[in-house]
């Protein structure tokens, strides 16, 4: 069985995010989406349960929702995880994303996979998303329905 993990911070989880967990899932036996950061010190708009919830209802039931705090590889090492994967929209996303892939690799001898976002998604990001609602753009093509009313009402 391959498990595998789409490490973020997802906040808040976007339809791209989706897109790629669901591409994930027809690849790989298990796959977790897991939230990174502290759930005690909430650092961005959502804590990590807020986002861990929004996940819940944005993806199918086969998929799982986790958090971890710590050094990913340990979560990986821990939970027997085979492969990280990782949305990629630009070759800017390339650049942050290899040089993490290969410490990845070399501290826990895990993989890491890059997909490629599906180009309706190609622009968006979750500081974006947040920074044009912020400005009362319509941000409602990039994320779920729940997603945008949970978002909407924690800016107002």
């Amino acid at each position: 069985m391959t498990t595998a993990v789409c490490p973020g911070s997802f906040d808040p989880i976007t339809l791209g995010h989706v897109n790629i967990f669901e591409r994930a899932s027809e690849m790989f036996d298990e796959v977790t989406v897991l939230v990174t950061g502290n759930p005690e010190k909430p650092s961005g708009l959502f804590s990590v349960h807020e986002r861990m919830d929004l996940i819940r209802q944005s993806v199918d039931a086969r998929i799982n929702v986790d958090y971890w705090s710590g050094l990913l590889v340990d979560y990986t090492s821990q939970h027997g995880v085979d492969v990280l994967v990782k949305g990629l929209r630009s070759s800017l996303d390339y650049e942050y994303e290899l040089p993490m892939a290969q410490m990845n690799r070399e501290l826990a001898d895990v993989e890491t996979i890059f997909l490629l976002t599906d180009p309706r998604f190609a622009h968006v990001s979750s500081s974006l998303v947040k920074e044009v609602a912020k400005l009362g753009g319509d941000v409602t093509p990039f994320l779920s329905a729940h997603v945008h009313k949970s978002l909407m009402s924690r800016l107002s």
